[in-house]
């Protein structure tokens, strides 16, 4: 049995200890208002006096809301940093890995705590939060990476004497950041106001419109549903409400925020289903943009 599946039946299993605790669980299963991912995330904290409480609370939330709603409940300790090698799997039974390949690089974070050196299975990156203003990021890391973050640690003693990797990963942050929002968004110090000739003649948006559009949607997709607005902020595009390919002008009052999902969605709500119904899915993509975006956002 595959672990996905695993974790799914004791998900279920969980979940249904819950609502026979608690019966008013079934009631948000019922009408779809709340996952059984969310109520296992949940089973452990529900109370008489807080379970319909915390249920409302996790209503329509995703499983990354939920659990920041959960270190809230139960805030945990901070975790310490720390910088460890991965074991390098054993080519054989005869030939084991030496005690080179298992061993912890214990000068590249002196002051800090070391994990084991025991084998364990690799992970995708992880981010968990550990309390309202804490989270814990488990990443892996190549050799190059590796070699770049002790030359970091080096460089920064002055600043940073015990090498925190926290610090410096907070560090890196602010400036790809900073980096990406000159790039895509046209944040600068001292921005230009875009001179009428250029504002809404052809496809190009000019970097105040951007800076315009991104403010007023505050960096999330603008697409008002049946549940309310849509929460993504990635793979966001520039919308026209009224497409560029039919006379729509590129300014900020013609141009929204939309996930690329949404984006599409409109472009075949305007355009009609035969418009992509006759070319493949690479194509339906690119007239989706073409007609219906000024262009890709954030990739």
């Amino acid at each position: 049995m595959s672990t996905s599946v695993r974790t799914r039946g004791v998900c279920r299993i969980e979940a249904a200890r819950a609502a026979r605790k608690f019966p008013s669980v079934l009631d948000f299963l019922r009408d779809g208002s709340i996952t059984l991912t969310n109520v296992c995330l949940l089973a452990k904290h529900l109370t008489d006096d807080n379970c319909r409480r915390l249920l409302e609370a996790a209503c329509h939330k995703s499983k990354r809301e939920v659990e920041q709603q959960v270190a809230t409940l139960a805030p945990k300790p901070v975790a310490p940093s720390s910088v460890r090698k991965l074991p390098t799997p054993k080519r054989s039974s005869e030939t084991p890995a030496s005690p080179e390949d298992i061993a912890v690089d214990r000068e590249l974070l002196p002051t800090a705590a070391v994990d084991s050196a025991a084998p364990r299975p690799l992970s995708l990156s992880v981010v968990t939060p550990l309390a309202p203003e804490r989270y814990k990021v488990h990443i892996t890391i190549t050799r190059q990476s590796h070699e770049k973050l002790r030359r970091v640690q080096d460089l920064l003693r002055h600043v940073v004497p015990n090498g925190d990797p926290a610090v410096i990963f907070e560090r890196a942050l602010d400036l790809l950041l900073n980096a990406l929002e000159k790039r895509k968004l046209a944040k600068v110090d001292r921005p230009r106001a875009a001179t009428a000739a250029v504002e809404g003649v052809g496809r190009y948006i000019p970097a105040a419109v951007r800076r315009a559009v991104w403010a007023r949607d505050d960096g999330r997709c603008a697409f008002i549903g049946r549940d309310g607005r849509c929460a993504e902020r990635g793979l966001l595009e520039f919308h026209h409400v009224v497409p560029f390919a039919d006379g729509g002008p590129t300014t900020v009052e013609n141009l929204q925020l939309r996930c690329r999902a949404h984006n599409q969605y409109e472009a075949r709500d305007y355009f009609g289903p035969m418009l992509f119904r006759e070319r493949p899915n690479s194509v339906q993509d690119r007239v989706a943009s073409q007609h219906n975006s000024g262009q890709l956002f954030i990739p």
